[in-house]
Order: C-alpha cells, then sequence, then structure tokens
C-alpha cells in the first residue's frame, strides 16, 4: 500500500494491510466503523479520533484455539499529520522501533505510519503475547509503504529542557483542554484549520502552546480574545496567576506562543523566546 491518502481511503486497500491468517492466528471478523458508527464500537472515546480528520476504523479479530485471541485496529486519518497527532494523544513511553513512531503497554502495542495509526491487543500481558502483538504489527508495517510527513510546527519546540513522550499534536480546543484545560470557551479560537502542538519542560514541568493560524488576522483576533479573557492584568504579555505560575505569551505574524505554569518570570520569558527564535529562523518561501 502506498502512502497516498487518496488511495488509502479504500477498504480493500485497508484489508490488504492485514492477511487473514498470521503465524497460528485466523481472522474471525472483521468490521468497518467510519465517522459517525465509530460511536457503535467505542461509545464517547470515539469523540478522541473525530478531532482529527478520522476518515475510517477496520476492526479485525483473531483466534487461535490454542492460544489467546488479538484484535487488530487500523485507524485510517486522513493524513501522516494526524495519524501522528492520534499516536501522540496518548503517548507514554519510549519508542519500540516500529513505523514512524510506536509504543507498548500491557498488552497494547500501537504505531502509526503514513496516514494510519494501528493498535494491536491480546488482552494478557506475558513474554508470548508481547512477541506474537510485535510479530502481527511488523507484518502491517510492512505492507504499509512509504513514509510520512511530521507536522512542521513539531521543529519550532526548543530541545533544551523538553520531556520525552510530552508532545502533542493537534488541531481544536478540546483537544487542548484533554491535555491542558485552559476554559471551557475556545478563547484561542482553535478549529480544524489550526495546527498546534503543547509539550511540557523541565523545571517545574512548564507547558509551552505553539500555534499556527491560517493567516495574521485570525492570529490577531487569538491574540487579543487570550489577553481579555485568561490573562487581562499582562504586562507585555507576562502574568502570575494562582500564586507562583506564570503566563507569557507573544504573537509572531501568524503564531502565538503561550507558556504554562512557569515557577517565574525569567523561566516564562526564556522558553518564549527561545521558540520565537526557532519559527523567525525558518526559510522564507
Amino acid at each position: 500500500m502506498s502512502c497516498s491518502a487518496d488511495e488509502n481511503n479504500d477498504s480493500m486497500a485497508m484489508k490488504q494491510l492485514i492477511p487473514d491468517k498470521i503465524l497460528g492466528w485466523s481472522a474471525e471478523e472483521l468490521k468497518f466503523y467510519d465517522r459517525e458508527t465509530i460511536f457503535d464500537y467505542m461509545n464517547g472515546a470515539g469523540e478522541i479520533y473525530r478531532l482529527y480528520d478520522y476518515h475510517k476504523l477496520l476492526v479485525k479479530r483473531f483466534s487461535n484455539i490454542d492460544k489467546f485471541d488479538i484484535k487488530v485496529e487500523i485507524f485510517d486519518m486522513g493524513s501522516s499529520k494526524d495519524a501522528y497527532g492520534i499516536f501522540s494523544h496518548s503517548r507514554q513511553s519510549e519508542n519500540i522501533g516500529i513505523g514512524q513512531g510506536s509504543e507498548y503497554n500491557n498488552g497494547l502495542l500501537s504505531f502509526w505510519k503514513c496516514g494510519y495509526y494501528v493498535c494491536v491487543l491480546s488482552g494478557i500481558e506475558n513474554d508470548e503475547a508481547k512477541e506474537i502483538l510485535f510479530k502481527f504489527a511488523q507484518t502491517i508495517e510492512y505492507n504499509i509503504k512509504g513514509k510520512g510527513i511530521l507536522p512542521d510546527i513539531i521543529k519550532y519546540l526548543p530541545e533544551e529542557g523538553l520531556l520525552d513522550n510530552s508532545i502533542r499534536y493537534f488541531h481544536r480546543h478540546e483537544s487542548l483542554n484533554c491535555h491542558y484545560y485552559l476554559a471551557s470557551a475556545n478563547i484561542l479560537n482553535l478549529n480544524t484549520e489550526t495546527e498546534a502542538v503543547l509539550a511540557s519542560y523541565s523545571p517545574d514541568k512548564m507547558f509551552l502552546l505553539i500555534i499556527d493560524y491560517e493567516n495574521t488576522d485570525l492570529a490577531d483576533k487569538a491574540y487579543e480574545s487570550f489577553i481579555n479573557n485568561y490573562i487581562p492584568e499582562a504586562d507585555n504579555g507576562l502574568a502570575e496567576i494562582q500564586g507562583n505560575k506564570w503566563v507569557k505569551t507573544l504573537q509572531l505574524d501568524h503564531y502565538i506562543i503561550v507558556v504554562f505554569d512557569a515557577g517565574n518570570s525569567v523561566q516564562a520569558n526564556k522558553l518564549v523566546a527561545a521558540a520565537a527564535a526557532k519559527i523567525e529562523m525558518q526559510p522564507v518561501i
């Protein structure tokens, strides 16, 4: 299968990513779920995927009369950026070397590659099950040809102090609130077209948020909304809130940079300046 999202939107193409027999396991059931029917499969959790450009989910169950059952979930996320985004949503541990990013936790192996996010589950946790899950995942990875593109905004995160596995890529304010609750209202005017990245930094696990708007006018309005609704007392974008917690924000053309929960004003200003320097270094096209 190629890395083209258009080609990969086809159900038949998704079926070909995972054969009916792997090792001693045979397929028992295959179902598809689109943006509307995903709630039939995972109830309210389906909304997390709909915050991205999720297109379709293939669920395939495998059995082995002498062993445990295995379930494979292949999500067509519409683009490599959103496949990376949904993978980053719940990432907890180190990369295990499958696809373009992967992890294994308690009987669940997940990875992303091109426009796909893939989960392989055994329901049990032991060395044998872990080995089989890796082989399933490697088979699917092999059938997904090509390589996806990471969101450009990721490269604006300063490296110094960046905490591993804390990077979250998303579009909408509901996703932001999952990782850092800001407000019930969408005071940063995030939407399906905005690109945002949130990451944690030492010391004190302060948060850095960078948002890329479609144009400078939209960024102007979002910056004004954020200042008026969140830190109206700010002096040059800097304010102390909730005692020893500092917020600093800066608008740079169509970008907005925000630091939350800095331990002091120096840390807040330093991290914003480092991110701004990264953005200003981007080549002019």
